[in-house]
């Protein structure tokens, strides 16, 4: 007999006795087996409906996320130009809010654990603040911004700071953009968030602060969209007197 062939009996007789040692343990063991094989099974047939249930969770999410998406959809009319008589139309961007509005809470309450459902959130947010809510906006936006996903998130603390703006919260709309500047994403870039604070510091007197930002961005981006409308501002911007030395 050659080495080849006793190598491969002594593997099958390592084979065999290792099926022989698990089938013994098998017949000595037998009801411990059982109980190992049924909870295997209960935690693969648990798995697997655990992830059927999310994905037809999601789609129900995503079809009523749709629907309201597909009011705040429907345009404003415009005087100057009837709308065909069988397009739906709404008086005015709050007029179409309070429809849309109710439609994205219920989707951001009954799915808030879904992609979704937070994307609701942002726009019950949106809407709320079209309709005039301000404190129901500010703390939906609030919410938005601690979402896991970075770029709605992010999304959500620039319409805040936003909306902070609008309402005289000038202190916490700037802590907000410092802290967009810092943590850039696709959805908000650095610079977006610096043309934002620029034009704050522009609203309320403070040129030098606003020139500060736009000379780095003309600085870093000069090819970039946010360059040029910094160059712009730098163009248009009023000298600052001089002061005066005293002979």
């Amino acid at each position: 007999m050659d080495a080849q062939t006793r190598s491969a009996l002594k593997k099958e007789d390592v084979f065999i006795h290792s099926t022989q040692a698990g089938l013994d343990w098998i017949a000595e063991n037998r009801s411990k087996a059982l109980r190992i094989l049924i909870a295997v099974v209960v935690v693969i047939a648990l798995a697997i409906a655990g992830v059927v249930f999310y994905q037809q969770r999601s789609q129900a999410a995503s079809n009523a996320f749709g629907r309201a998406a597909s009011v705040y959809g429907t345009p404003i009319a415009d005087p100057a130009q009837p709308a065909p008589p069988a397009m739906k139309t709404f008086p005015t961007a709050a007029d179409r809010a309070k429809v849309a509005n109710p439609l994205f809470e219920d989707v951001a309450k009954r799915y808030g654990s879904t992609t979704a459902g937070h994307n609701a959130l942002y726009f019950a947010a949106l809407t709320a603040a079209e309709m005039g809510n301000t404190s129901a906006a500010e703390a939906n936006f609030r919410k938005a911004g601690d979402l896991h996903d970075a770029d709605l998130a992010s999304l959500a603390h620039l319409a805040l700071a936003n909306l902070l703006t609008q309402h005289g919260q000038t202190a916490e709309a700037i802590k907000v953009y410092q802290d967009l500047i810092n943590h850039p994403t696709v959805t908000v870039p650095a610079a977006t968030a610096q043309l934002q604070l620029a034009q704050l510091y522009e609203a309320n007197n403070k040129p030098a602060e606003a020139n500060k930002i736009y000379a780095q961005l003309k600085a870093k981006d000069p090819a970039t969209a946010a360059g040029q409308i910094a160059a712009q501002k730098l163009q248009g911007a009023t000298p600052q007197p001089q002061p005066q030395l005293q002979p």
